[in-house]
């Protein structure tokens, strides 16, 4: 019976040690927020309370159809690597449209690697020195471990537009 027991346990805080986020979380000391540094998930966005600018931008943007329905075909050949900062405007208006249309454009969620950055757009394990990244939100997409394009900052035209262009170049 103890060797259920302990076994059960084990089991137990394996699970709970599993859960932990890969990210780290601070406040931020300029407006209190939190800054979350290191991988972080579309989800993990969405299920911060804190972040209302997630929930209204997922809700309130309404993508062009056309350009979603190009996206739908073409970039699932693609994978995206995403640089934001919890902190950062330009982020907190660009990331939840970017869910919207990934989401509409029925991408797999598994091709998308997400990095939180500090105030000095630095992550946990320094991922940015591999896309010399200095700017957020980036977006770089990835064929077959290449570059093709990238958004950085804001877009040119819209979210869906601007990727559209570089799946089509």
């Amino acid at each position: 019976m103890k060797k259920i027991l302990f076994a059960i346990m084990l089991l137990f805080s394996t699970g709970v040690m599993a859960q932990s986020p890969a990210y780290s979380i601070s406040k931020d000391s300029v407006d209190g927020g939190l800054i979350f540094n290191g991988p972080i998930t579309i989800s993990d966005l969405e299920n911060e309370a804190t972040f209302k600018w997630m929930k209204s931008g997922l809700d309130d943007y309404k993508p062009y159809d056309g350009a979603v329905s190009f996206l739908k075909t073409y970039l699932k050949d693609y994978s995206l690597v995403v640089f934001m900062g919890t902190w950062c405007d330009d982020s907190q208006n660009l990331v939840p449209k970017l869910a919207k249309v990934l989401q509409m454009a029925d991408f797999p969620l598994s091709k998308l690697t997400m990095y939180g950055t500090d105030r000095a757009k630095k992550t946990k394990n320094a991922e940015e020195k591999k896309y010399d990244v200095s700017l957020v939100p980036t977006i770089i997409v990835l064929k077959n471990g290449k570059e093709k394009g990238r958004i950085t900052e804001s877009v040119k035209k819209t979210i869906e537009d601007d990727l559209a262009a570089i799946v089509a170049f």
